[in-house]
């Protein structure tokens, strides 16, 4: 494979990017910085296919990335492969306001041929590759500039990887015929919706007990003014006020300024500060949540109680060995919380729907019926059909008889 220098001319990425759209695939991997900022600070970007992979800086002077954006964003023929690659996208969202497609993460992908629920890059190359990776630059300050030669090193090992290790993946899942199991998977990755970052929509994210309007009106005012404080200063929004924080003031509204100094977790110097004001401002303003916007009472059947409970306990019980059974990864299959809403008597469930209902909502179902039990064959546990039990009771029965006869009989 031919490892190219460090790019930080448009003409020599453009070059590449030229050559990369005739491949069918293309790994990608970012480094960023985000501890100090509140969008994340693009250092380093690593592209490759198996023949050649390549590290481009954009913080060169005067390089122009579209280029490489039109590539992993408009261009339809070319696969973009990642490895845990929400914030890799999140990142190309920030730039261009459109996500990479199609796409495929390896992370994802080994749940459906592996019980690995969120195997790590290295235990990736380690698996299918037979060698450790070196960690030495993981923590490295990829704004500092220069980069040392291990540096980019190691950072295009990333991709040069992957791209090794992708098609191996590719040919496993087509020969088990689980690659439509990802498909949903896959494009909820590659949503848009899940990196545009919406101020009005920030307070639903914030944990928050009850539905009371008043209440739920102002921690959206306040969220989103939160939201907006932080771009505008570009820090982390916990910079600003964490979220309990925001929570409490939304259930327990300070009458003036100076009541500030009262609240958990904002320092004295909120009760006569500009940031103080502006808080009280958006406060006096918050309206209640209109009836719209309310949010959705969490569907509940029967309550469970200690039967429904108990059958709950027997779905993650039939959940860990129909996942050990086929080799895939439980989180993929169903949430425990889907469980205990089955358990509970509810059926609009993803789990009882499409290749989910044929792998483990069918034998879910089931149990809940009655219809299905557990049994011990030859020292494992194993579920079996109440009907095969009662069959399989009969025959036993059956034999038994067929013996003592013949016993019988010669004992005459």
């Amino acid at each position: 494979m031919k490892i190219h220098d460090l790019i930080t001319k448009t003409d020599d990425l453009a070059a590449l990017c030229k050559r990369l759209e005739k491949s069918d695939f293309v790994c990608v991997d970012t480094e960023f910085m985000r501890e100090n900022t509140y969008w994340p600070e693009l250092c380093l970007i690593q592209i490759g296919n198996e023949e050649e992979a390549a590290a481009i800086d954009p913080l060169a002077d005067g390089i122009d990335l579209d280029p490489l954006w039109d590539l992993l964003t408009d261009n339809e023929d070319v696969l973009k492969v990642f490895h845990a690659g929400g914030q890799d996208v999140e990142i190309i969202y920030n730039f261009t306001e459109r996500t990479p497609h199609p796409i495929f993460d390896t992370q994802i992908a080994m749940m459906a041929i592996s019980q690995s629920e969120q195997i790590g890059y290295a235990n990736l190359v380690e698996s299918w590759l037979g060698f450790t990776v070196d960690k030495g630059a993981r923590f490295t300050d990829w704004s500092r500039r220069p980069l040392t030669d291990r540096q980019i090193e190691y950072a295009i090992g990333d991709v040069t990887h992957l791209a090794e290790i992708f098609p191996k993946i590719l040919k496993k899942l087509v020969k088990t015929g689980r690659g439509a199991w990802l498909d949903a998977e896959m494009e909820k990755l590659a949503d848009p919706e899940n990196y545009r970052t919406d101020p009005d929509k920030a307070w639903k994210r914030i944990r928050q007990a009850g539905r009371n309007p008043q209440v739920l009106g102002r921690l959206k005012a306040l969220a989103a003014w939160r939201e907006q404080e932080a771009q505008h200063k570009d820090i982390p929004r916990g910079r600003i006020m964490r979220d309990e924080t925001l929570a409490d003031i939304a259930s327990h509204p300070p009458k003036k300024q100076a009541d500030l100094t009262k609240v958990r977790g904002l320092s004295g110097a909120w009760k006569d500060n500009d940031i103080g004001k502006r808080l009280m401002k958006v406060l006096e303003k918050a309206e209640p949540l209109n009836k719209s916007e309310m949010p959705e009472k969490a569907k509940r059947g029967a309550p469970l109680g200690k039967e429904g409970a108990l059958v709950a306990d027997l779905l993650k019980l039939l959940l860990k060995i129909r996942a050990r059974e086929i080799d895939v990864a439980s989180r993929l299959l169903t949430r425990s919380d889907e469980m205990e809403a089955l358990a509970a008597g509810i059926r609009d469930l993803p789990l009882l729907q499409g290749w989910r209902y044929d792998v483990f909502g069918k034998d879910a179902l089931e149990l809940v019926e009655g219809k299905l039990a557990f049994a011990v064959k030859n020292g494992k546990l194993h579920m079996t059909h109440i009907d095969d039990m009662a069959g399989d009771l009969a025959q036993a029965q059956a034999a038994s008889q067929a013996d003592a006869q013949e016993q019988a009989q010669a004992a005459e």
